[in-house]
């Protein structure tokens, strides 16, 4: 019991048993409300801790504002809406929390369609999708430039590592394991 209920029970009063019993009745309502706010702040913070387990995409335009304030290797990851097997490393390969911790501390990570309509500024230049309507893989300029191998058109799924300054050092052209990638990102 609190001091204030006990200090009213010590009281003379024809009141002192049911004033006790109710400022008893508010001490514990207290009590259970703090805890409650304590259990819902511990819950609120393991999941701002799991929202990091996941990896941070950004556009180009955000990259480019990025490597402005602190340089870092990129990671492109090149998709397509119809791409099966850049769907499953969205499922199985991107979730891995190790993946997601290799990225956000050692990489910018960038998700593009390769269709994409969108215009694209970067590097003090736009960047278009001048296929549409003309071809029926209609790929942007970006997906042209960076995910094309050099034997063939655009594989998908394609994965480009940049360095600090945007220079291509790798390219893959193909579904990478969880594992592999860890290996890759470490490198």
């Amino acid at each position: 019991m609190s001091n204030l209920s006990q200090k009213y029970l010590d009281m003379d009063c024809p009141l002192n048993g049911t004033l006790g019993v109710f400022l008893h009745i508010i001490t514990c309502k207290t009590i259970l409300i703090k805890h409650t706010v304590v259990v819902l702040l511990l819950c609120f913070s393991t999941l701002s801790f799991a929202q990091k387990d996941t990896v941070e995409w950004l556009s180009f335009e955000a990259l480019e504002q990025a490597l402005l304030t602190q340089p870092k290797k990129v990671m492109i990851h090149f998709y397509a809406d119809w791409c099966v097997y850049c769907k499953k490393m969205e499922q199985d390969v991107y979730t891995k929390p190790a993946i997601a911790a290799q990225l956000s501390t050692n990489y910018y990570a960038v998700k593009f369609n390769v269709e994409s309509t969108d215009t694209v500024a970067f590097g003090g230049k736009k960047f278009l999708n001048l296929n549409i309507g003309k071809s029926r893989t209609a790929y942007h300029q970006i997906a042209e430039l960076l995910a094309r191998s050099a034997t063939k058109d655009i594989l998908l799924p394609a994965v480009v590592f940049l360095d600090e300054e945007i220079n291509i050092e790798k390219r893959l052209f193909r579904y990478i394991a969880p594992k592999e990638l860890l290996g890759l990102l470490k490198d």
